[in-house]
């Protein structure tokens, strides 16, 4: 199965799941999600880099700080990130996201991403071997 991302319904909130064959492309993915809650992923260029580096007691732990690493560096730097790189090494992630400045016109943001939520987090394996992570986000 392909990487791929998807939203799911939350009441007010917006769901990003990822799937990957790995918990890291699956991390990837539930990025790409998240920013997509935002604009279409494929609009954004990769004019500029952010690296990463969390870590957390478990993985579920390491996604929801991925994610509030992602909407703070989203914030503060007022960038939008449509590639990410991640490597994970037991509970510690490294990763790369690659994007560009917000550019209201072009890009047209929907809501803002204010934080990941604990509410449905989690990385399961799937019964097809692929893996899914997937946490609400608060709008």
């Amino acid at each position: 199965m392909p990487p791929r991302w998807e939203h799911f319904e939350h009441e007010a909130d917006v769901g990003v799941r990822g799937f990957g064959a790995t918990p890291a492309e699956a991390f990837e993915q539930a990025a790409l999600a998240l920013t997509a809650v935002i604009t279409d992923p494929s609009l954004l260029a990769e004019r500029e880099a952010v690296d990463f580096d969390c870590a957390a007691e478990n993985l579920d732990e390491l996604l929801f700080a991925f994610l509030n690493a992602v909407v703070y560096e989203t914030s503060t730097r007022a960038l939008l990130f449509g590639r990410y790189e991640v490597q994970i090494d037991g509970t510690h992630l490294l990763a790369r996201a690659w994007g560009e400045a917000v550019d209201r016109e072009r890009h047209r943001p929907a809501v803002e991403v204010k934080a990941a939520t604990f509410c449905e987090l989690g990385l399961r394996r799937d019964d097809d071997g692929s893996w899914r992570a997937q946490c609400v986000v608060d709008v």
